[in-house]
């Protein structure tokens, strides 16, 4: 029954972050590429979530997952993908199928298998990866009773067990290691997008007293609207190749599939100042020129270098993990049961429009002289037993079959 739930995933558990951009949507289309994925591979639903530390395809399917599969998905994926042999794939690619692929979604969404264990960021990512895709039109019946479940599960973790205590986050562990090269309250910050990213390193520097923040983001109003947040000033990103205001530090994260910062465009945002600069990347794929990590005045910070800091968190963490897993195994045991009662209620959609219909036919045809014999009163006593007959029809199966899923 759950055969067909599959999930295809790469993470920061195999690879360096960087290469997980290898492995990302990078059309500028997203939304025709995945649907042209989802019909070039047959998949009833797709899924796709992009975090900065992981990529992960959920998708329904009657075709089991086989190495030749993987290969020739990611392939279409991304045509200049570095590995070319199934066996390297099967190497960097968690691949999962039926309880283990949701038992993966429940971990996810309830940030056991993040990097930073117990960052509740995930979980709305997740809901909103699932939005989008249902937009989209790639999300069905299924996929929503899927990520429904691992909502409820996660909810559950966070509310029993002190996986979220003391929260951190990517973005905090960013910002942190940021603060601690002294920066002065007055010092300049470019915030580089305007996403959800930004927005949670935004409120970061409004807790630490930041006082000059300058936003750039495609959508001026976005832009705009993360400034006054950081009480700072807003641009587009296509004005940054005139910005000639100098800065101390910049924060990126866009949603740009190749290097946004470029060696020139950095040139021009140095307006002529040659003291070191700190830049912080925090996309997946890297929005910052690899030539520029490598400058010397250059103190580079990006999610991979915050392993460390991570694992720190993750000490504290490893008990509550623990019995984490333990509770997830409750929703996991309900679920074949809603996955059945749903297949029901599907299927048995049809139900209230055909005895409607063999109520209209009864009346209209089969009756139909008899019924024009009748008095008005008569008539609308009739009228009033079918209906009274059709509501109770419509509700016998039904109930029926909720009763004979939940004895199963």
């Amino acid at each position: 029954m759950l055969q067909p739930y599959k999930i295809l995933t790469v993470t920061h558990k195999r690879v360096n972050l960087k290469r997980i951009g290898d492995y990302v949507v990078k059309s500028d289309f997203v939304q025709d590429r995945l649907n042209e994925l989802k019909d070039q591979f047959g998949f009833s639903e797709l899924l796709y979530v992009a975090t900065c530390n992981r990529v992960l395809y959920l998708f329904t399917s009657d075709v089991p997952i086989e190495e030749g599969f993987m290969l020739q998905f990611f392939q279409a994926v991304n045509p200049q993908l570095p590995v070319t042999t199934a066996e390297e794939l099967t190497e960097i690619v968690q691949a999962y199928e039926g309880r283990d692929a949701l038992a993966h979604l429940f971990e996810v969404a309830a940030s056991m298998d993040s990097l930073v264990i117990g960052e509740r960021q995930i979980l709305r990512q997740l809901r909103e990866s699932f939005e989008q895709s249902e937009q989209w039109g790639l999300t069905g019946n299924f996929l929503r009773l899927a990520v429904n479940q691992a909502v409820r599960a996660a909810k559950d973790v966070y509310a029993k067990t002190r996986i979220g205590d003391k929260p951190v986050s990517v973005v905090s562990l960013a910002i942190q290691k940021m603060l601690k090269h002294h920066l002065p309250k007055d010092a300049r910050i470019l915030l580089i997008g305007a996403g959800q990213t930004n927005t949670l390193a935004a409120k970061f520097l409004v807790k630490h007293h930041v006082e000059q923040v300058t936003v750039f983001n495609r959508s001026l109003p976005r832009a705009r609207q993360l400034a006054r947040l950081v009480n700072g000033r807003a641009f587009t990103l296509d004005e940054l190749k005139t910005y000639s205001e100098g800065f101390d530090a910049m924060i990126v994260c866009t949603g740009a599939k190749e290097p946004l910062i470029t060696p020139q465009l950095y040139r021009t945002l140095l307006a002529g100042e040659t003291d070191p600069k700190i830049v912080v990347d925090l996309a997946i794929p890297h929005n910052v020129a690899h030539e520029l990590t490598e400058l010397p005045e250059v103190e580079y910070i990006e999610i991979e270098g915050l392993r460390h800091l991570a694992k720190e968190n993750l000490a504290f963490r490893e008990q509550e993990v623990q019995r984490a897993r333990h509770n997830l195994q409750a929703f996991l045991d309900e679920f074949p049961s809603l996955l059945q009662q749903r297949k029901i209620e599907l299927a048995m959609r049809q139900v209230p429009q055909e005895i409607k219909a063999v109520r209209a036919h009864t009346l209209n045809e089969v009756f139909r002289k008899e019924v024009e014999t009748l008095d008005e009163n008569t008539r609308e006593l009739v009228d009033r037993m079918l209906a009274y007959m059709e509501k109770k029809c419509i509700g016998i199966p039904m109930r029926a079959a909720r009763e004979a899923v939940l004895d199963r």
